[in-house]
């Protein structure tokens, strides 16, 4: 079988071999990863067995297979040492694919034997290229390393474009880099992990509103009253009227981010959040807006299920793009506010709900929405209940300048 070299993550074992992680697709069309060995990186021995194969993934890309801790990083090494020492039960390790199919980062929590060279899922329901992503949007080709000053795992992830090649080759540029995040594991949860922006990001920050508690009523629209709106570090938490959860008794199944209109597509509990890149002297149905927001869903049982969306579908009035709605369901656990980050600039979205379970980010490009034009508001589309923002805070955000330096030779 021909192993294409698409995906190389090297790791250090203690038996003084590094390991190198590659992905590769076999005839059925199963994704999988191979693991070759190498003390010099010149000649390199493929490891007898497959690390890990989920039947009809298509090619794996990018693999990535880390250790995760609760509040901090883990390196490697350290990892695989407390593994043999506790017999592998107190440690989980991640594994990662760029899925080219479908141009996702899918990822599960498992446990790596590194004498067997297996990797195994914790839930084979939502194994590898299955079941969580990284991000929802417009997120691929992702890879992490572990931060020893910090003691900290940082993912980077690559955001592509969704306009034309035409206008690529007008701007002159394509595609970026995310904003790098942070890696832990969700120990609330148990069953995903958390990403956040790296700390570092804070220091952009330049005038900061705290907007404190308003209320908005179904079917309206709030302006917020901000100096610039293009680059922005949002923080806003969300409380729906309790009298009006109770109210809405109603079961509201089958509910998808991607397939139920958007943000246009009213519940009786949602959607409802933020608009952003919003512009701020049109009104109307064409008006160009970025709709981030929940949408909360009663099912037949009774309980509530949590969706988190963007709607890039009127984000730019040019027709050279692709819009999209993306997004799918977020936990919230009993007494947990609905909580988002948002970090806006100009023509990208990054969105974190609940403290990071879940993630989205999309490439807009607004024309008109631009600079002293862009507007942010508090939004709530719902049919049937008030939404109030307990908490809203927005962060005017300087640009980063990235300095070159020379070492000492």
């Amino acid at each position: 079988m021909q192993i294409p070299a698409t995906s190389r993550t090297p790791r250090r074992i203690p038996d003084g071999m590094w390991r190198i992680v590659i992905g590769s697709e076999d005839e059925r069309h199963a994704g999988m990863a191979l693991t070759y060995k190498t003390k010099n990186f010149i000649d390199f021995e493929l490891i007898p067995g497959v690390l890990h194969r989920v039947p009809e993934t298509g090619m794996w890309e990018c693999i990535d297979l880390y250790p995760v801790g609760a509040a901090k990083g883990i390196d490697m090494t350290e990892a695989v040492a407390a593994a043999s020492n506790s017999g592998g039960s107190e440690v989980l390790h991640v594994m990662k694919e760029s899925s080219d199919d479908d141009r996702h980062d899918y990822y599960a929590l498992g446990r790596y034997d590194a004498a067997t060279n297996k990797w195994t899922p914790l839930d084979a329901d939502a194994d590898v290229g299955i079941g969580l992503r990284y991000d929802w949007g417009k997120f691929y080709a992702s890879k992490t390393f572990y931060d020893p000053a910090k003691k900290r795992r940082v993912l980077w992830g690559w955001v592509g474009e969704t306009d034309s090649e035409r206008a690529d080759v007008a701007k002159g540029w394509a595609s970026l880099q995310s904003i790098p995040r942070t890696v832990v594991l969700d120990t609330k949860t148990g069953s995903n992990l958390i990403q956040w922006p790296v700390v570092e990001v804070e220091t952009l920050r330049t005038n900061s509103t705290n907007l404190g508690s308003i209320t908005v009523d179904h079917g309206s629209v709030f302006p917020l009253s901000l100096h610039r709106a293009t680059q922005l570090d949002i923080e806003a938490s969300f409380r729906l009227d309790p009298l009006d959860v109770v109210a809405a008794k109603e079961a509201d199944v089958g509910y998808n981010c991607s397939t139920n209109s958007g943000a246009a597509g009213r519940g009786a509990l949602g959607p409802f959040g933020l608009l952003v890149l919003a512009d701020a002297k049109r009104h109307g149905g064409d008006t160009e807006q970025t709709a981030i927001y929940f949408y909360v869903a009663r099912g037949l049982d009774g309980g509530l299920r949590t969706h988190f969306c963007h709607d890039g579908s009127r984000s730019s009035r040019a027709n050279d793009i692709v819009k999209r709605v993306v997004g799918n369901v977020v936990p919230v656990l009993d007494g947990e506010a609905l909580s988002i980050r948002v970090l806006v600039d100009h023509s990208i979205v990054e969105s974190f709900a609940q403290g990071g379970r879940s993630t989205v980010t999309s490439r807009v490009y607004p024309t008109e929405a631009i600079y002293a034009n862009a507007g942010v508001y508090l939004s709530n589309n719902a049919t049937g209940a008030r939404v109030t923002a307990t908490s809203l805070a927005v962060h005017e955000m300087d640009s980063s300048y990235n300095q070159a330096y020379m070492a000492s030779l």
